[in-house]
């Protein structure tokens, strides 16, 4: 049975047979991953018209906006000029009301009044009242002031927006008193000036703005669209560089991109990454079947010829011996191809999570006590109880039985195994099987962890167990290390970081 050695004495475990569903030759298979792709979606907008989305339609809006406002700047402006051409001709046409005693003399001659509205399109439209509101001169229907603007200091001059003839016109007003103390008098002078010419200057100023505008947008959208077709040469260059490697599979080179912007160096980096990926998993494919096809090919041979012998004997002994060879060779076959199969899965990239590196050890040496016994093999455990390590158990549990199977099967019979976890100097975890069997020669040391490599003849293995084991550590960020043991044996060391 299986137990623990110590200096105080001599722990015994309890030993459990494992069927043959507890193995690890018997590992649950893996749900395969399927990746489907929706052929009816609809590709989106391609990068060159998002771009020239996103750079042409706020120039648009800017140059939208820009004219509007023009427009409202022109228009303040136009206005400001006819407020003051309105404040001078009002208080023009004050100073001709003159006051002559009671009444008012008026010296507004009829050339000025010509003058005046001579121009239909900009009509200028006058009214002199008193008192005030009581038509005296000009046009009686005239608008009245605002309201709020009725209560006027003399000689002030107040600008307000109204309506004449069904036409928008800016007004002028102005008041002034006149008469003795004992009868004061109010009058009031009004001007109003169409708002068509103040339209027209409006429109005419944004025209001569915004059209320069309007051909330097263009210009600008011609020059943006060149440079986004410019900008996007290098990404056709990708495309161009993949789909030639698309038609060659074989040919998974690194893509070089040396006069492209960072960013396409960022994206050729990361399909590089992808390239190295394909190209080290299509490696270990043809690698699995060339050995696969290379290592089946004698065992299988063998077994053929095997049967063609024994379908020709008939003596039962014979033919008993006969099966008995088939039999070998197949147990050969099968070992061989789940060795395989074990080294090609340990290639794969695999999650790691904590687990217990101790009390795995004890775990899969008590799985493999009933072998060792079979074999009159002395199978122990020294070390810590617990040591946690980053690891995938199904790998390193394949780890530790390899290391098991190779020291019970050519350490010999009557030998002592014994599995070792503990903490190196460097502070490395470590799992060990020793053995006192016959050893390897110092000069096939570095031999032993090739694939299909073996350092004995002694019939039943197929040189991959220590391959999988140095790959599987190789996976962890470990190592694995012969050492040799004096007098004589061997000991298979594997180097893990500790967890965190």
């Amino acid at each position: 049975g299986l137990y623990a050695r110590s200096r105080s004495g001599v722990k015994r475990y309890p030993c459990v047979m494992a069927t043959a569903s507890d193995l690890p030759d018997s590992a649950p298979p893996r749900p395969a991953l399927q990746a489907g792709v929706d052929q009816r979606a609809k590709p989106g907008l391609s990068l060159k018209r998002q771009l020239l989305l996103w750079l042409l339609l706020p120039q648009g809006l800017l140059w939208l906006v820009s004219g509007v406002l023009a427009y409202r700047i022109a228009l303040s402006y136009a206005e400001k000029a006819i407020d003051q051409s309105l404040t001078q001709s009002v208080r023009s046409l004050a100073r001709q009301v003159k006051p002559m005693g009671s009444g008012l003399l008026v010296d507004f001659p009829r050339a000025a009044q010509d003058i005046i509205e001579q121009d239909p399109s900009d009509k200028v439209s006058y009214m002199v009242s008193s008192p005030p509101g009581q038509f005296v001169l000009g046009n009686s229907k005239f608008p009245p002031p605002p309201a709020a603007q009725t209560a006027l200091e003399p000689l002030q001059t107040i600008l307000y927006n109204a309506t004449l003839d069904g036409k928008s016109v800016r007004v002028a007003l102005m008041e002034l008193n006149y008469g003795d103390a004992n009868a004061p008098q109010r009058l009031r002078v009004q001007i109003a000036k169409s708002l068509a010419v103040q339209e027209r200057i409006a429109r005419e100023l944004v025209a001569d703005m915004l059209l320069p505008l309007l051909v330097l947008g263009s210009l600008l959208g011609v020059l943006i669209t060149l440079g986004v077709k410019r900008g996007l040469q290098p990404l056709k260059r990708l495309e161009a560089q993949l789909g030639d490697r698309s038609r060659r599979i074989s040919a998974l080179a690194p893509i070089a991109m040396t006069q492209a912007p960072l960013e396409v160096h960022s994206l050729a980096n990361a399909v590089n990454q992808l390239l190295v990926t394909v190209q080290r998993s299509m490696t270990q494919e043809k690698r699995f079947l060339s050995d696969a096809a290379h290592q089946l090919r004698t065992p299988l041979a063998g077994l053929i010829s095997q049967t063609e012998l024994a379908l020709k004997e008939s003596d039962p002994q014979a033919l008993h011996d006969r099966l008995k060879k088939v039999h070998a060779g197949a147990q050969r076959s099968a070992h061989l191809v789940q060795q395989m199969l074990s080294l090609a899965r340990s290639e794969t990239d695999t999650p790691l999570a904590a687990l217990d590196l101790a009390a795995l050890a004890r775990e899969v040496a008590r799985e493999w006590a009933p072998k060792a016994l079979a074999q009159k093999v002395d199978l122990g455990y020294e070390g810590v109880e617990h040591l946690q390590v980053m690891g995938e158990k199904l790998l390193l549990r394949e780890a530790i039985a390899n290391l098991i199977d190779n020291a019970v099967h050519y350490a010999g019979r009557e030998a002592v195994v014994t599995v070792r976890v503990h903490v190196t100097a460097s502070g490395e975890a470590a799992v060990e099987v020793e053995d006192n069997g016959p050893g390897v020669p110092e000069a096939d040391r570095d031999r032993m962890f090739e694939r299909f490599w073996r350092a004995s003849e002694v019939p039943g293995g197929c040189g991959l167990g220590l391959a999988i084991v140095a790959q599987i550590a190789q996976r962890h960020s470990g190592k694995a290390e012969v050492i040799s043991v004096q007098p004589r044996g061997l000991r298979v060391r594997i180097s893990l970081p500790q967890a965190a």
